[in-house]
């Protein structure tokens, strides 16, 4: 009976100790984790927008879900279950396995500490020469390499395109008081007919409502009334592929060839250039379309994912430095985390891939999902600190205590963006894959470098002894 009523005891005084020390622990690291998805806002293109908002949405859920239903589901183990019952649970093979991984812990943690000025400079190192790599990086964008490429919706737009020599287009709009007067009808017709000689490698056709006209009177543009009548007598729905009900806009649309995405806003840039230089003063034209959408989001991808991943790393230590008041400790965390995204450029341009706009997530990402690891070890390290170890001691208690913690979330979270590596869609089967090479970094830099860090930069917390 007296076992029983220690057991209860004891359970209570873990859930007290669990609520008081790890509970803030885990929320600080939950708040550092939201912090960096959502600088994923802050970027140009919705998917990535929405994505940051459910990762944050997750994260929220799964802390309400652990403090309300996991806990009590431990406590009320421990609780109820009887002693004979926990000795069949705690066998004595699992308590030889554990003696061994404590083990082996503590000495990869003072080989890690012994070697921390070389670990250091190796991180620091690498990390440069893989952000070096990464600012010439390419970004993918176009939607046909991120399909199964043996499928036959792609082998059909293939055939398309073979057949009618493009399947891609932009289109000049442009607008004015009256878009059928003579002048601005001979201004359309100029540049119906020259694109395609101006930009022979690209510009497949054209058409326009000059074209159809043309076509209607023997190849003659005619001018006045008879241009108005004619357009009054198309169908409708012909008519309204090229101008207005009240003839204030209308539409030249340029038949293009596919182009990678470099070709294509260098296309673009030409254009515009030769628009300015054909411009008419009653008429405001502006290029417009699918690929164009497609450069803007090049130019998003490109310069928005280092934008994203400084201000996630912004928002992380804006917050620790709230909760912790003190510029150092909000640091450490971080340091480790902002080396992965140059060890992450490094290891796509050994695998040769190219961003995506998932891909160009993945620096804000890690920095969410990295900066859980690293606080988690810092808290737990100057808790140790507090009650009187030295730093290398502490280190060791820190890792044999909450490392094996560590492991397994590592690997949960690799285990679940597994799945995505195995998808017929390259850009899910790339992001997979990085995401699983990101939290491995993670995971890395959390048991190698964060000791280093922590033991070099302990002098500057100041520790309040408790014991």
């Amino acid at each position: 009976m007296n076992n029983i009523n220690n057991d209860k005891d004891k359970a209570k005084k873990s859930l007290y100790s669990t609520i008081k020390k790890m509970v803030p622990a885990i929320f600080t690291a939950m708040t550092a984790t939201i912090l960096g998805f959502i600088a994923l806002s802050t970027s140009p293109v919705p998917m990535i927008q929405d994505f940051g908002k459910m990762l944050t949405v997750g994260m929220i859920i799964s802390f309400v879900f652990a403090l309300f239903f996991l806990l009590p589901i431990l406590f009320t183990r421990d609780h109820f279950f009887t002693p004979k019952m926990k000795d069949k649970i705690n066998k004595p093979k699992k308590a030889k396995r554990i003696v061994v991984i404590d083990s082996l812990l503590e000495w990869f943690t003072q080989k890690t500490i012994a070697f921390r000025w070389g670990i250091i400079i190796l991180a620091f190192v690498a990390a440069t020469f893989g952000i070096m790599v990464d600012l010439d990086a390419d970004v993918e964008t176009d939607v046909e390499t991120f399909m199964p490429q043996d499928s036959q919706e792609l082998a059909d737009i293939h055939k398309l395109r073979d057949i009618l020599g493009t399947t891609d287009q932009v289109s000049l709009v442009y607008q004015g008081e009256d878009i059928l007067n003579d002048e601005s009808l001979v201004w359309v017709d100029k540049m119906s007919e020259s694109l395609p000689e101006e930009f022979p490698d690209v510009v497949v056709e054209t058409k326009s409502i000059t074209g159809i006209l043309k076509q209607m009177n023997d190849n003659e543009l005619q001018s006045g009334n008879e241009i108005r009548d004619q357009i009054a007598e198309m169908p409708e729905g012909q008519s309204k592929l090229f101008v207005n009900e009240d003839h204030s806009k209308g539409v030249i649309t340029v038949g293009i060839k596919h182009l990678e995405a470099a070709d294509l806003e260098e296309f673009l840039g030409n254009l515009n250039l030769y628009l300015n230089e054909n411009k008419l003063d009653s008429l405001d034209t502006t290029i417009t379309g699918k690929s164009v959408l497609d450069v803007e989001m090049i130019d998003g991808l490109a310069g928005g994912r280092y934008q994203m991943t400084l201000l996630g790393a912004g928002f992380v230590f804006l917050g620790l430095l709230l909760l912790y008041r003190h510029p150092v400790k909000a640091f450490i965390p971080l340091l480790p985390i902002l080396l992965i995204v140059g060890w992450s450029g490094m290891m796509m341009h050994f695998l040769g891939l190219n961003y995506t706009p998932l891909t160009a997530t993945l620096g804000a990402l890690i920095i969410g999902i990295g900066t859980e690891f690293t606080i988690l070890i810092m808290e737990r390290y100057f808790e140790e600190r507090e009650k009187g170890h030295a730093k290398v001691d502490a280190m060791k208690i820190t890792n044999k205590t909450i490392g094996k913690a560590i492991f397994a979330t590592a690997l949960a979270n690799i285990g679940g963006f597994s799945a995505l590596v195995a998808s017929d869609f390259v850009i899910l089967s790339d992001f997979g894959l990085m995401t699983l090479i990101n939290i491995s970094l993670a995971l890395l830099s959390t048991i190698v470098v964060l000791p280093s860090i922590l033991i070099i930069l302990d002098r500057f917390v100041k520790i309040k002894q408790t014991t």
